[in-house]
């Protein structure tokens, strides 16, 4: 069936998190091809209907000026309808949408923990710890999260934990890197940064968090080049021929008990053979070096 815009009721949009590649990438779709697959509804109050799954197909097909959207409908409870959509693409999401969507089947619906638990085939303590990471993370740092400007994945890594031992620092913190549209990495060596910085440390990685990361990137060691790795190795190579050498000659050989010399023996002849093919494969790579 065919529905205008304004008979949808987008209740359960707060519960999506937006990725603006995707949502780039099917706008391009639907403008080459149109709607493909219908967005899923129950039927609401005053002859309305209640968007279940489709919103990002909503939001590009509004772009694109249309005024109407495919549907179908299921004949389900509300509440029925948002655990059968949300099991159908099980595997994909991350806790923290998982808690929305508890969260509100929680609160909208009445159903306990248990019915939760019950309904989604896990576990208790399943079900407690995704409420738990919504109502631990501030509203301000879901809200980004829904917007896509921060990854959930950082989100539950770093500012869930900031957020337990204090919220308001944790609303700053996101707002400090949020601007910087910076890599999950990042967001994690500026958390590191804050466990064990002092005062004056956090001060800066609130304020001007880019003059943190560039002082950790100066500071930290560079990779190696194939070429300074090959140079290390001959250089450790050197060193240990040198030090059994001093060990020879401090007469080693006539203080070896019985079995031990034909075991020193056997090591040199390898690494003798391992120096000789060494030598002769640089000299092969040399010769043909230009």
């Amino acid at each position: 069936m065919e529905l205008e815009f304004h008979r949808l009721d987008l209740r359960y949009e707060s519960l999506r998190k937006r990725s603006r590649r995707a949502e780039r990438q099917l706008l391009i779709s639907l403008a080459e091809v149109g709607q493909q697959l219908p967005v899923v509804v129950v039927a609401g109050g005053d002859a309305g209907f209640v968007l279940i799954d489709g919103y990002k197909r909503v939001r590009a097909l509004r772009r694109l000026a249309h005024d109407q959207v495919r549907a179908t409908v299921w004949e389900v409870e509300e509440a029925e309808a948002l655990v059968l959509e949300r099991l159908m693409r099980a595997g994909g999401e991350d806790a923290l949408s998982q808690g929305w969507l508890l969260v509100t089947l929680h609160e909208r619906f009445a159903l306990s923990p248990e019915e939760l638990a019950r309904r989604f085939d896990k576990s208790k303590s399943w079900v407690s710890r995704r409420l738990a990471l919504v109502q631990e993370l501030p509203e301000g740092v879901q809200a980004q999260v829904r917007s896509g400007d921060l990854s959930a994945y950082a989100a539950m890594k770093y500012l869930v934990p900031l957020a337990r031992a204090n919220a308001v620092v944790a609303a700053q913190f996101a707002a400090a890197v949020v601007p910087l549209k910076l890599t999950t990495r990042q967001v994690g060596l500026l958390y590191q940064g804050w466990q064990s910085g002092t005062e004056k440390t956090r001060e800066l990685i609130l304020t001007t968090p880019v003059v943190y990361l560039r002082a950790q990137e100066d500071a930290s060691p560079k990779e190696k080049t194939a070429t300074q790795l090959l140079v290390d190795d001959l250089g450790a190579l050197s060193g240990i021929c040198r030090r059994a050498r001093r060990r020879l000659e401090q007469g080693l050989m006539q203080r070896l008990l019985p079995g031990e010399p034909e075991e020193v023996g056997q090591r040199v002849s390898e690494a003798r053979a391992a120096a000789a093919s060494l030598f002769s494969r640089f000299e092969q790579e040399a010769s043909h070096a230009q």
